[in-house]
Order: C-alpha cells, then sequence, then structure tokens
C-alpha cells in the first residue's frame, strides 16, 4: 500500500468493502479472512494453526504498520516497495503452508482449489486473485501497475516459495509416515 502503486486484489477487497462500513482497512482484512473460511466448507478445507494466526494477524498487522510506515518516495523507491512486498508475501505463504500450519484463509482457497479440482496451484491462485481483484474494484478498491503485477506474479512466486519450503518430500512427511504428492 505503500508504495502508491495500488494495492493486492485482496486489499483492493477490503478497500471497497473498507469504505462502505466504515473501519480500517486492516480490520476488514481480518473480518474478511474471517468471512473466507465459509467458502473452504465445499472445498473440504481444515483450518489450523497457521489459518488462525493468519486471521487475527494479518490484518492487525496492516492496520499498525499503515499509522507508522511513510509512504515510498520516489519512482525507484515506489517499485522496490512493491516487488519487494510481492516477493515477501509469497515467501511467507510457502513458509506457513509449506510447513503444514495450515494455510490462511485467502491461501486456503488456492490450496482447496489445488486439491479438489486438481488445478495448478499457479492457476487455482490466479483465478482467485483476479475474482478478488475484480469484486474489490466494483466496490471502490484502488487499482494501479502494482495490482496487476501481484496478480500476475503471486501464483508463479508462490508456487516457486512452495516447492522450496514444502515439509513433505519425496513421499515422506516430516513425521516418517507416507504423504501423498497430492493429498485428495
Amino acid at each position: 500500500m505503500r508504495a502508491g502503486l495500488g494495492v493486492d486484489p485482496w486489499t483492493v477487497l477490503a478497500e471497497g468493502v473498507s469504505g462502505h462500513i466504515g473501519i480500517g482497512v486492516g480490520w476488514t482484512t481480518n473480518l474478511i479472512g474471517l468471512g473466507v473460511l465459509l467458502l473452504w466448507l465445499p472445498l473440504r478445507q481444515r483450518p489450523g494453526a497457521g489459518t488462525v494466526a493468519n486471521i487475527v494477524l494479518v490484518g492487525t498487522s496492516m492496520q499498525v504498520v499503515l499509522d507508522v510506515l511513510p509512504p515510498a518516495e520516489g519512482t525507484l523507491g515506489q517499485v522496490a516497495a512493491c516487488l519487494g512486498g510481492i516477493v515477501v508475501v509469497a515467501a511467507a505463504s510457502g513458509l506457513y503452508i509449506g510447513a503444514n500450519f495450515g494455510p490462511g484463509p485467502r491461501d486456503g482457497l488456492m490450496t482447496g482449489i489445488h486439491r479438489r479440482w486438481r488445478w495448478p496451484i499457479w492457476l487455482a491462485r490466479g483465478n482467485v486473485e483476479v475474482t478478488v481483484l475484480a469484486a474489490g474494484w466494483m466496490l471502490g478498491g484502488t487499482v494501479g501497475v502494482g495490482t496487476v503485477l501481484f496478480a500476475v506474479l503471486i501464483g508463479p512466486l508462490v508456487h516457486v516459495a512452495l516447492q522450496l519450503t514444502e515439509t513433505r518430500r519425496r513421499g515422506v512427511s516430516v513425521r516418517g509416515t507416507a504423504a501423498s504428492p497430492t493429498p485428495a
């Protein structure tokens, strides 16, 4: 957000909803995360500690940081903040999903679609991001070049991050039991 080049699709949605309900975008993010869990039911996703932590911490952290972090200055600073933010989100997603702490609500849509319909991670994430972006834009959220970059890059970057951080490798889980490479 502080790059000033447009926000990620979920934040576009949070901004749009926030403008209609009158609370901060971070707090709205927490509420949306909680609501997204309902979409998990048909995907047969199960929440974990990472899911709960994501709902409580992502929006809260966003609200606190927005209150203290100044906007990025200059084109180079804006681009660096935007691309750095995208990479950090992908790496963080890979870390907590790959560690099997349970995906955050938004990532759970991606992993649920992947497991249920066997779509590649990048395609599942990309479709979720584009859908959320359209809804947020229609509600009045801000869209910019950073938004498009996030929507296009996050799927492939999370795919790579998961390959680097997955705790289950070569058919054996961390607990030493047989694990299916693509759980049903």
